[in-house]
């Protein structure tokens, strides 16, 4: 009597499925914020073992969702830049605009340390010829323009604002020295530029 053929193995059932992407996706999420914090703290030279370890994942997990550092590095800018300029967006749904302004701007200086902390590995990228800042240039002004525009329209910073200028203020901090006081002095340069864009709005 000839035997019946085994029945073919079944896929993974699709809620479990789903909520294997699901984790996977909270791993690699976690592993981002945690480098992100990482790297603006320490650089890139920060452990990747570290970075797993604080993420609740394994070195292992690490490197299936990043090959390299350079590729966790790519992941971290890409990500400090989609929430730079989603942010812009819900601060002006839960702040007055000049508010959302200013805590953009302080916003701006986290991603500035940021980035401060990935210049090494950034430059390499932009050897290599990455489509990283092609895919993100131009997103930032924009979303910094819009804020902007909602504030002089509200009447509560000057009207003869250049976003441009603006921009360029903020960016200075990325060069400004490395030291213990950096993020205390880019604070105090937000509210400086803050007092000089709100000048003569509330006065007399």
């Amino acid at each position: 009597m000839a035997r019946k053929p085994l029945p073919e193995p079944k896929d993974t059932p699709p809620n479990q499925s789903r909520r294997l992407r699901a984790d996977a996706r909270r791993n690699r999420d976690k592993l981002i914020e945690v480098a992100a914090q990482a790297f603006a703290s320490h650089g890139t030279a920060s452990s990747l073992e570290d970075i797993a370890r604080q993420a609740d994942v394994g070195i292992g997990t690490l490197y299936r969702h990043f090959p390299s550092r350079e590729h966790l590095v790519e992941a971290v800018y890409r990500h400090e830049v989609e929430a730079l300029c989603d942010a812009a967006e819900t601060l002006s749904n839960e702040l007055a605009p000049d508010q959302a302004l200013e805590e953009w701007m302080h916003r701006f200086v986290g991603y500035i340390a940021t980035k401060r902390g990935m210049a090494d590995s950034l430059r390499i990228l932009l050897n290599g010829n990455s489509t990283l800042f092609a895919d993100s240039y131009g997103k930032v002004p924009v979303a910094l323009a819009d804020l902007i525009e909602k504030a002089v329209a509200a009447g509560s910073i000057r009207s003869d604002v250049d976003g441009t200028d603006v921009l360029h203020a903020l960016s200075g901090t990325y060069s400004m020295p490395n030291s213990p006081e950096w993020h205390d002095r880019s604070r105090r340069l937000v509210r400086l530029l803050m007092d000089g864009l709100r000048w003569g709005v509330r006065q007399g």
